[in-house]
């Protein structure tokens, strides 16, 4: 009744009419939710509240369709966060409301966490995210996902340069399985939901498209034959 599904019908639609496998990043909140000049990224404690509402409302009308939902994108970040400090507490609060809201109408779905952004930074808008989700784990986070999420992207470093905490490749994603193991997680699997090299001219840690390809398919190879923890859709 109050939401317009207009847009998710045919989104749904679509991928059901080529056999994908759909996953639902929920995410963005519309004017109405918010206060006045905020971004469509911010949640307040009423936000909060009508995104349990909006969630478990689309986990109702497209169970048996929708099976995955992602929580938010890259909140490690200030921009993902409203244009605030990021906070890795209220974060999992949000993946707890969502979690037991999903969960109560469709107990089948696979709830992910927001895959966070790769960052070396240790500041109030851009935390690290093996900190940051070291920090999801001290709030509880570990009951309230089944499925990692990872962005997993190799700027100018091809998909084998060896992971290391102060570096940001491709490998990186196995530093997020560190953590995983260590927070006694070893036993969820992970979806690399973005990775990728990008070869725009215009952006400073572009790559050549030749290296693009190729870095690609060794990065894909290096999934399947190295990290048994990924998996697919």
């Amino acid at each position: 009744g109050q939401y317009d599904w207009a847009h998710a019908d045919l989104v749904i639609e679509a991928a059901e009419a080529e056999g994908l496998t759909l996953v639902a990043r929920i995410d963005h909140v519309p004017a109405w939710a918010r206060p006045p000049g905020t971004s469509d990224r911010y949640l307040d404690e009423r936000g909060m509240r009508e995104y349990g509402d909006f969630v478990a409302a689309f986990a109702r009308r497209y169970q048996g369709r929708v099976s995955h939902y992602i929580i938010w994108n890259e909140p490690n970040t200030a921009f993902e966060w409203g244009f605030r400090p990021v906070d890795p507490v209220a974060y999992v609060a949000l993946l707890k409301t969502a979690y037991l809201r999903i969960k109560a109408v469709d107990p089948r779905a696979v709830v992910l966490p927001a895959a966070l952004a790769p960052t070396l930074e240790r500041t109030a808008e851009n935390l690290n995210d093996l900190d940051y989700l070291q920090r999801m784990y001290d709030a509880g986070a570990r009951e309230y996902f089944d499925l990692m999420n990872i962005h997993a992207y190799g700027f100018q470093n091809p998909p084998d340069d060896p992971p290391a905490p102060d570096r940001l490749n491709f490998a990186r994603a196995a530093l997020i399985r560190e953590v995983m193991v260590r927070n006694g997680d070893a036993a969820k699997s992970a979806l690399i939901s973005e990775a990728g090299w990008n070869d725009h001219p215009r952006w400073t840690k572009a790559v050549r498209p030749a290296q693009r390809v190729e870095y690609t398919v060794r990065a894909i190879q290096k999934v399947e034959t190295e990290w048994p923890w990924v998996v697919g859709l």
